[in-house]
């Protein structure tokens, strides 16, 4: 069985047919869009961060709402640019936005990815160690947080404080329960995902990745996969990690998916990013009888356990409402990830 939910880039313009004009729209739309996921039977809502850009950015108020809407659904992101963060305050807005949602924040970290302008974390106030690289500062980012949401006494207290503490070193404040254990790497390469698996978070493998051997995408991304589970287990950790790929699939099933989708392509893609050679997966989009046998090829969705469905935000709420649905009804049975939660199944 596998978890399934929703990605979203969150973009926003005032292109013709856009349905997400601003900022406003777009954040007012993914609430919406939690809600209806949920009701649909969807597992979880996601949402990218990207600084600089007519996207979605500061995650935690959007979090927070959604999960003040919400009962069941999982909120999270994918992925939070850790070279960007202050941990120690991430740390209190992440335990904030689990509180809300009563335990359902799978927080999905990076490094970070291809940027708007040059270095802009330094615009935030951070600048690599003497030796160190922007991704080695992120990765230490990562590292802090992971320490502080263990929820141990660090800080040595006031002797003449404004409220009476607790006995001992303080933490910070509001503590999240068990949120450590729901913290996921987003990684493009076999090497942090096996860094990934040793600091025992959950790992996160998108719709591109470090082409490491020449072979299809989905086969690179399921033996990355692999290794990343083969290093938890020689890590030691007790629990059971949890793996999530992000694909943009779309099963035609009215005259407006065919119109949208129907010409797709359907061959994964090699280019330069931030220096590296990467290979970037393929889109599905196909009648779902056709749609079903293409997805049981791919190696990398059936070593996971969770699947995001990259959505097209800017088509709006009820579109994007009706994609999922079509996962889920029409797709997802047959393949035996989960039975349909529509109880139409085709």
């Amino acid at each position: 069985m596998k978890k399934i939910g929703f990605l979203s880039f969150g973009h926003w313009s005032d292109a013709t047919g856009s349905a997400t004009r601003s900022a406003s729209d777009v954040l007012l739309q993914s609430i919406d869009l939690a809600v209806a996921a949920e009701e649909l039977g969807a597992d979880g809502a996601y949402f990218r961060v990207h600084h600089f850009a007519r996207q979605l950015a500061s995650p935690f108020p959007l979090l927070a709402a959604v999960a003040a809407r919400t009962r069941s659904i999982e909120i999270g992101t994918g992925v939070i640019d850790m070279r960007y963060e202050n941990p120690f305050y991430m740390v209190e807005d992440a335990g904030s936005a689990d509180l809300i949602s009563q335990g359902r924040l799978q927080l999905g970290i990076s490094r970070g990815s291809p940027e708007q302008v040059i270095e802009g974390w330094r615009h935030f106030g951070y600048a690599p160690a003497a030796g160190e690289s922007d991704a080695d500062m992120g990765r230490r980012h990562a590292e802090v947080l992971l320490a502080l949401l263990q929820g141990q006494g660090f800080a040595r207290p006031n002797p003449q404080p404004m409220f009476p503490n607790p006995p001992g070193l303080l933490r910070l404040e509001p503590h999240a329960p068990g949120l450590r254990e729901r913290i996921w790497w987003g990684s493009a390469s076999d090497a942090t995902a096996v860094w990934a698996a040793q600091q025992g978070m959950n790992l996160q493998s998108s719709t591109l990745k470090a082409d490491e051997t020449g072979e299809p995408f989905h086969v690179q991304q399921a033996r990355q996969i692999r290794a990343y589970r083969a290093a938890w287990a020689a890590a030691g950790h007790t629990r059971t990690p949890r793996v999530s790929v992000s694909r943009s699939i779309f099963a035609l099933t009215s005259d407006r998916d065919r119109a949208y989708f129907g010409r797709g392509d359907d061959a994964d893609h090699v280019g330069i990013i931030d220096d590296m050679r990467a290979v970037f997966g393929r889109s599905y989009a196909a009648e779902p009888d056709r749609l079903i046998e293409q997805l049981r090829a791919d190696e990398a969705i059936a070593e996971a356990d969770t699947l995001l469905l990259t959505v097209p935000n800017q088509l709006g709420v009820d579109y994007n409402a009706h994609v999922i649905a079509n996962i889920l009804r029409h797709v997802a049975p047959a393949l035996g990830w989960r039975d349909d939660p529509l109880g139409a199944a085709a």
